[in-house]
């Protein structure tokens, strides 16, 4: 995984609340067992007309060219429903590294966390704030210090995320790396414990 310290991008604004994980990625995509090309059917059902990926529905967000950038915002309640870790592969996959909302759902949470897309929980005023401003506007997300700030105005919100998911995001790290990371320090307690 790539490591996350600095996002200071464009954001791409989808005002919906209750968004589950079946509209993130329909369960009939979910046959591929890798975490590449789910990118390309996110928000499928919304996205294109008739279940044709080659007509576009030109009102939905994510086909409108003027909104870009590496941060989606979201409304409140966003990753509900089934448990498909999935879903933040398929956000990851479309070029987001972070998910901006008021509430997620633990489970997608933890999938998000586990996969290298970093769910920011702000309050509901604050949603507002991202929510009213511009397709031009840029957020910055501080990992390191845990704020989310609007560039235009300098307002900020600090967010809470468990401290060793933080340091795993910061370093690149899965579950996985992690351990390869400490290994001198788990062998010398082996040593010390016999």
């Amino acid at each position: 995984m790539e490591p996350i310290r600095i996002i200071h991008s464009r954001f791409v604004p989808i005002s919906f609340e209750n968004i589950d994980t079946d509209q993130i990625i329909p369960a009939r995509f979910l046959k591929a067992t890798t975490r590449e090309g789910f990118g390309k059917n996110l928000f499928r059902d919304w996205r294109y007309e008739n279940n044709d990926e080659t007509t576009p529905k030109k009102d939905f967000i994510l086909n409108k060219g003027e909104y870009k950038g590496r941060i989606l915002v979201a409304g409140k309640n966003f990753g509900c429903g089934s448990s498909r870790e999935h879903a933040a592969w398929a956000i990851k996959d479309a070029g987001f590294d972070v998910v901006v909302s008021s509430f997620f759902a633990d489970i997608f949470k933890g999938n998000s966390l586990n996969n290298g897309l970093l769910p920011v929980q702000v309050s509901d005023e604050f949603l507002k704030k991202i929510f009213a401003l511009g397709n031009e506007s840029v957020l910055t997300v501080d990992l390191e210090n845990q704020k989310i700030i609007i560039n235009e105005t300098g307002e900020f919100e600090i967010f809470d995320i468990n401290s060793y998911k933080k340091n795993c995001l910061l370093n690149g790290y899965d579950d996985i790396d992690f351990l390869v990371s400490i290994k001198n320090e788990i062998e010398q307690f082996e040593k010390a414990a016999h």
